[in-house]
């Protein structure tokens, strides 16, 4: 029961991965200026809400077997069912590893802005998930040669425990990327005080503030900033000079600067110094 449900969930993850991966595909539009390339970010919480789920219900169903003693089992079919999991998950893994690879590169010597040659958040999560359903398969495996070699039933619902336990460590850290992609944080491959610093170093520009990096997926990094500037004359030179430092070096394609003349209160203003 454990593995045929998981095999489920797996089939279910592969088909939420490949329409997220088409939608985000789509051109943006007027209501969605920005594109759909967070469908990739949804579609990859949608696929570890539906394992935790799935999981939930099998523990609950595992917990009521043993309290009510109803433990039989058929060994046979135990064996078949795993056996088919694990190979239907290593399709699944070989498919989802080699047929959606990243597009990283580097620019200037350093990888920025993109996928660093990784998969995007919802393969990732579906590749994650289908690596915890193999290793829960060939538990199964063992469990059913325990069960019709040995008769100890309970190896079954034993089994649906340590499974869970995989699931909270295989999907903890997609769950953590997800959660900064949705919180709009500055992305863990961006150093904010770099960026800083090097925007400040641009000819004329006396401060830096507002900065803001974010994610629009885990491939794709926005930035804004406001640069204030001695003199009006120098504002296309300086947006020309940030816009090209932060995509040479730092890959970010999508950046919004925005300069002001400066003032000296700007070195006391705590709103200007972020």
């Amino acid at each position: 029961m454990t593995d045929a449900g998981h095999m489920l969930s797996d089939l279910l993850s592969f088909v939420i991965s490949i329409v997220a991966i088409r939608t985000a595909r789509q051109p943006p539009s007027k209501r969605l200026s920005w594109g759909y390339d967070r469908a990739e970010v949804l579609g990859a919480m949608i696929s570890v809400i539906i394992l935790w789920v799935l999981t939930t219900v099998l523990v609950l169903l595992a917990i009521e077997r043993i309290v009510n003693n109803n433990l039989s089992v058929d060994a046979d079919v135990m064996l078949i069912t795993a056996s088919v999991g694990v190979g239907f998950n290593v399709i699944m893994g070989i498919v989802l590893h080699f047929g959606s690879g990243g597009h990283g590169h580097t620019h200037g010597g350093v990888s920025h802005g993109h996928s660093h040659g990784g998969k995007n958040v919802n393969v990732r999560a579906a590749f994650i998930h289908v690596i915890g359903d193999l290793i829960q398969s060939i538990g199964v495996l063992i469990a059913a040669l325990v069960i019709k070699f040995t008769g100890w039933e309970l190896a079954d619902p034993i089994c649906t425990f340590l499974f869970s336990i995989i699931v909270l460590f295989t999907t903890i850290h997609v769950l953590r990327d997800i959660f900064y992609v949705l919180m709009e944080a500055t992305p863990r491959h961006m150093d904010f005080n770099a960026v800083k610093e090097d925007l400040a170093a641009i000819e004329n520009v006396q401060s830096v503030h507002d900065l803001h990096m974010w994610s629009l997926n885990m491939d794709k990094t926005a930035l804004s900033v406001h640069l204030a500037i001695d003199s009006s004359e120098h504002a296309i030179s300086t947006v020309t000079a940030a816009r090209t430092l932060i995509r040479q070096k730092y890959g970010i394609s999508k950046a919004t600067v925005q300069v002001e003349s400066y003032d000296k209160s700007m070195n006391s203003c705590e709103q200007c110094l972020s």
